[in-house]
């Protein structure tokens, strides 16, 4: 059974689910649909962008550690981008992130988990334009969902979300609800807050 989380709140990852390996990190959001009329403009799609951090004691260390649409495998081969969806069109996850927990190696204590706008100050786009956004863990073993963070807060002007975070804690991985958004313009910006 699934748990519903809240901005903040943490659950453990392994403690109920014994020989957990392979986890499904599925993010998701909807456009909010745009006036239409004969002279307004063609509304441009907001292109959202998933990243992961692999961070060492709690930084940022080297640039491949940077899980995203242009680095879709990290160095260890234990967390894989599952490709970029330009639009958000569409029912379920509109990109995944699939990390197996048992291999990842043990200097890395932290996989931070980052929605940014592409061009989102360019294309004046933030946060406030887009609904039902959600982080969701799911079991690769058998497609459950373990936990799944809604996005509920206005996020109006904000053009970076800082999701959640996968952790190791005493040796048990763990998932914490964060829900941060950020003003940062580019990935590159949101890096500058982890080294």
């Amino acid at each position: 059974m699934s748990i519903s989380l809240q901005k903040g709140q943490k659950v453990s990852l392994s403690k109920e689910r014994a020989g957990l390996s392979q986890v499904i990190i599925g993010l998701g959001w909807d456009e909010v649909q745009q006036k239409k009329g004969f002279f307004a403009p063609k509304p441009l799609p907001i292109d959202c962008d998933a990243t992961a951090f692999v961070l060492q004691n709690g930084k940022l260390v080297d640039k491949e550690d940077i899980v995203y649409f242009g680095n879709l495998r990290h160095k260890s081969g234990t967390i894989q981008h599952m490709g970029d969806n330009l639009t958000g069109a569409g029912e379920g996850d509109d990109e995944q992130i699939i990390v197996d927990l048992a291999r990842v190696p043990a200097q890395y204590d932290r996989i931070v988990i980052i929605v940014n706008i592409y061009q989102a100050r360019e294309r004046q786009q933030h946060f406030g334009m887009i609904r039902n956004a959600f982080i969701r863990l799911v079991d690769g073993r058998n497609q459950s969902e373990m936990c799944r963070y809604n996005l509920t807060d206005d996020y109006s002007g904000r053009t970076a979300m800082i999701f959640g975070e996968v952790y190791r804690h005493n040796g048990e991985w763990k998932f914490n609800a964060i829900g941060q958004g950020t003003n940062d313009n580019s990935i590159g910006d949101v890096v500058n807050r982890y080294v």
